[in-house]
């Protein structure tokens, strides 16, 4: 489980889309951009279980962001 996912805008005009992610999954701290196309980019070492970590992701963005 992903926990204290934490997002902020990637650019000064929050109009555009792009995210920068920190979250702690498996007591491991990662760090990401979410770009506009759902694409990540991941700014620390990816996850063991990577395809995993980005579903959730995604679901936490829809919520989040697009909601």
């Amino acid at each position: 489980m992903i926990q204290h996912f934490n997002y902020k805008p990637l650019y000064a005009n929050a109009q555009l889309p792009g995210w920068r992610l920190q979250f702690f999954y498996e007591r491991q701290r990662y760090e990401a951009e979410y770009e506009k196309d759902g694409s990540i980019k991941w700014l620390t070492a990816p996850p063991s279980n990577e395809q995993k970590v980005k579903e959730m992701i995604h679901e936490l963005m829809l919520f989040h962001v697009y909601e």
